[in-house]
């Protein structure tokens, strides 16, 4: 049996410290070591993109990378883009945009789109399908996804223009 390795990693501002086998994947460690339960697992394969989080900036499958890999990352995912009394304007508008159906997929959507409109504020229609092609949905035709990519771009440029 290999030999657990100490791991810290910093999950949505919060410090973890555990001990983990090197094959351990990233997402069982969010989901069953940390119970942080918004990365979904879908595929297991990199395709379908639920359990897409952020790591030191960049959009990650954590279906695809090992615990041990992740070794003193800062990890953002979900729970860290916004909640229930505080939401993103990406949540506001998946909600108001109907971008979400069952919902499975939708935690790994906004991971990524946050990221999205990071690199690029203001994405045209192609932009956004292009940005967001490695997060499927099996409920929806991804309008209402890109619609509402569109509206969170457009609140927050907005709110970004308001505040200079």
């Amino acid at each position: 049996m290999p030999k657990k390795m100490h791991i810290t990693l910093k999950v949505n501002g919060k410090e973890e410290e555990f001990l983990a086998e090197p094959r351990e994947l990233l997402i069982y460690t969010l989901r069953e070591r940390l119970n942080i339960t918004g990365p979904h697992i879908g595929c297991e394969t990199s395709h379908c993109g639920a359990c897409t989080v952020t790591i030191d900036g960049k959009s990650v499958k954590s279906c695809t990378m090992f615990a041990v890999q992740a070794e003193g990352a800062e990890i953002t995912t979900i729970e860290g883009i916004g909640g229930p009394d505080d939401l993103h304007p990406l949540q506001t508008a998946f909600k108001e945009h109907h971008g979400l159906q069952c919902g499975y997929c939708t935690p790994g959507m906004i991971t990524r789109a946050t990221k999205l409109l990071e690199e690029i504020p203001n994405p045209t229609e192609e932009e956004i399908r292009f940005g967001m092609a490695g997060n499927l949905c099996r409920c929806t035709g991804y309008q209402n996804i890109v619609k509402s990519i569109q509206a969170a771009a457009a609140e927050m440029s907005a709110a970004k223009e308001a505040a200079e």
